[in-house]
């Protein structure tokens, strides 16, 4: 199917492209799924994708299992992104009468719950995985895989590269492209490379207006964002020098209190880094059913391990999330216990 490189993925390479691109040339229905509690990089590189095949003659369809934050709802062709939790049966429908699916974001089906499940009873159709992280599955017919691209929405401008359809990128295109790149690199602080600039101004020069995505995704809160944040910051902050860790903690009546919906934690957990001394972060919710758990980390220390080991999740080196079946405060005591094996690590 691919090349392998250890767990890593494809290294950005896909061993059968001439193969897809002669399926592709032909239109097809498709459906484009992305992970439960879809980014800025899921959205993007799904509508980025969407925009691509639609251009190509190809009926497309975009199926989130769960609602986006509301800060990407100016996004070309956003509003018709299917949600499975509202609409079971629309998404089903679709999955039914696909030809092909792409999944986006994600490296294994049980990342998206029901519509997985969707997919994998669909024995013949054509399943292409476009993803970033670590340790895919080998559920899908194509796979472009590659650990070190700083968000699937790079590897979708790789992508059409590689079908030798570069002259099909628009503005319209890129915007939704540069979304990812922007959101999955923290404005350019995380997994950047030459490449990745290389790109980004190929698609400035395609007329995306840098300043205005910026101020469209990073200034569009609401003020009980803000309180919220000042909250966390006051209240709910722990530091632990001897770890250089920090930890931020919500209950579920903190999210009675300041309404928090979806999207509105978004990037809290990375106040913490803005601290010289602290090199692990840690932000801890107390969800309806279950404890989320959302890492980051400066320079080597490898987050996702961390997640993988021991919270059931996974994701990137600086970056990654789990969750916990224990009590919040069972799960921060959890978290707490497990500094003392990386002390040497954290104190590097």
């Amino acid at each position: 199917m691919v090349k392998q490189q250890g767990q890593s993925g494809t290294n950005g390479h896909m061993e059968n492209i001439k193969e897809l691109k002669t399926l592709l040339n032909i239109p097809k229905d498709i459906v484009i799924v992305t992970h439960r509690n879809p980014d800025g990089d899921a959205i993007g590189s799904s509508l980025a994708l969407l925009h691509f095949l639609r251009y190509n003659g190809h009926q497309v369809k975009i199926i989130a299992p769960s609602e986006y934050p509301d800060f990407l709802l100016w996004m070309p062709a956003a509003e018709e992104v299917i949600i499975y939790d509202n609409d079971p049966e629309l998404s089903k429908k679709y999955i039914d009468q696909c030809e092909m699916a792409f999944c986006l974001d994600f490296n294994a089906l049980d990342r998206i719950d029901k519509v997985g499940e969707l997919i994998s009873d669909r024995k013949n159709i054509k399943i292409v995985m476009i993803d970033h992280h670590l340790y895919p599955d080998p559920f899908c017919d194509f796979m472009l895989s590659d650990v070190t691209a700083s968000s699937t929405c790079e590897l979708i401008y790789d992508f059409i590269k590689m079908l030798g359809a570069e002259a099909d990128l628009n503005k319209k295109i890129g915007e939704c492209i540069f979304t990812g790149i922007l959101t999955d690199t923290g404005s350019f602080k995380y997994s950047t490379s030459a490449k990745l600039y290389r790109i980004v101004a190929d698609l400035i020069e395609l007329g995306v207006d840098d300043y205005l995505l910026q101020d469209l995704i990073f200034n569009s809160l609401e003020e009980k964002q803000l309180r919220l944040l000042g909250h966390c910051l006051n209240n709910r902050m722990e530091i632990l020098p001897e770890f250089k860790t920090g930890i931020i903690t919500l209950t579920k009546e903190d999210y009675g209190t300041f309404d928090i919906q979806r999207g509105d934690t978004e990037g809290i957990v990375n106040f913490l880094l803005k601290m010289k001394k602290v090199k692990l972060a840690a932000f801890i919710t107390e969800q309806p059913t279950i404890v989320k758990l959302s890492l980051r980390s400066k320079g080597d220390f490898d987050v996702q391990e961390i997640a993988r080991k021991n919270f059931k999740g996974g994701g990137h080196k600086n970056a990654a999330g789990g969750s916990s079946f224990q009590t919040l405060n069972g799960t921060v005591r959890r978290f707490k216990a497990l500094l003392p094996s990386y002390e040497k690590q954290l104190n590097q």
